[in-house]
């Protein structure tokens, strides 16, 4: 499996750019599309699942057209939209039932296996028979992924996936995830969440403002950022001061005043030792001093 996205723009009626010159290649496993919110990642999303036309620029799914191939491309995927809805009158079971049908698991005995399957994956399996629209906000957000996933997709394009989920959820949502990456298929995972892709995405890319700046591994990204993270012990007023300067990862009491973990370009501050970077710390570097440059 793989998508090539070639100089893809796209333009509101009322003007507004959403997304700029996108060129990316994404294989099988776990890609990530990390940015803020308002970057243009669900402009993106709701172009690969055929809900919105590009106004520019080529997009081909293994081998499909995306505006010429649309009933076969649609036909591959499984979709989490950010504003995941669904019928309220239907039972938890009921609407992943309906969901498994549209998916294209005609038979009724398998569709019964699939949907017990995955409401035992997501958590849902004891509230089966409660209404779906009484369910609480992380267990709505499960279900979605459920649905998202019972048709066995081959790409699998997920829009801010663990809105509303509990850390413990969050781990269960990630490893589901690990499992199906290891088979044909491609995740799209989109997030600003760093954390849902630091784990398990072998591949991203960083949007900001519309545009890729980054597109490379977790790893590449994080050794760009080298030389460019301090931890500083300062007092009260220093760390006012820094705050002005830098961009602040972290902060801890201590017995000096404060322990801070900061990124930027240069840093001239007593007591400031290089650390090794993470992937917070790179994400946080690129979008506070490299958002407007092709460093990246």
């Amino acid at each position: 499996m793989n998508i090539k996205v070639q100089n893809l723009d796209k333009v509101y009626k009322n003007g507004k750019r959403a997304l700029s010159d996108i060129n990316l290649q994404i294989e099988n496993g776990m890609f990530g599309l990390l940015g803020p919110n308002g970057a243009g990642k669900s402009s993106l999303m709701r172009i690969l699942v055929t809900l919105m036309k590009p106004t520019l620029g080529v997009v081909n799914v293994n081998g499909f057209d995306l505006l010429k191939d649309r009933a076969q491309i649609r036909k591959m995927l499984g979709y989490l939209p950010q504003d995941f809805r669904f019928f309220t009158k239907l039972k938890t079971w009921e609407f992943l039932n309906y969901a498994a049908g549209l998916s294209g698991i005609s038979s009724k005995k398998e569709r019964s296996e699939k949907v017990d399957e995955w409401l035992d994956k997501v958590g849902l399996f004891d509230v089966r028979e409660r209404n779906a629209n009484k369910l609480s906000g992380g267990m709505k957000r499960r279900l979605g992924i459920a649905q998202a996933l019972i048709g066995d997709p081959q790409i699998i394009v997920v829009d801010e996936p663990t809105t509303g989920l509990d850390p413990e959820e969050r781990i269960r949502f990630r490893n589901i995830l690990s499992e199906l990456s290891q088979k044909d298929v491609i995740i799209i995972l989109s997030t600003h969440i760093v954390g849902d892709i630091s784990s398990i995405c072998k591949d991203l890319a960083l949007l900001n403002k519309g545009r890729v700046g980054f597109k490379g591994s977790p790893e590449e990204l994080i050794n760009k950022t080298k030389g460019h993270v301090w931890q500083v012990t300062t007092s009260g007023f220093e760390y006012e001061m820094l705050k002005e300067k830098y961009a602040i990862i972290s902060t801890i009491p201590s017995e000096e005043g404060w322990e801070v973990q900061l990124v930027g370009d240069t840093l001239n501050v007593k007591n400031a030792i290089e650390i090794e970077p993470n992937l917070e710390h790179a994400y946080v570097y690129f979008m506070e001093y490299l958002t407007d440059q092709n460093s990246f």
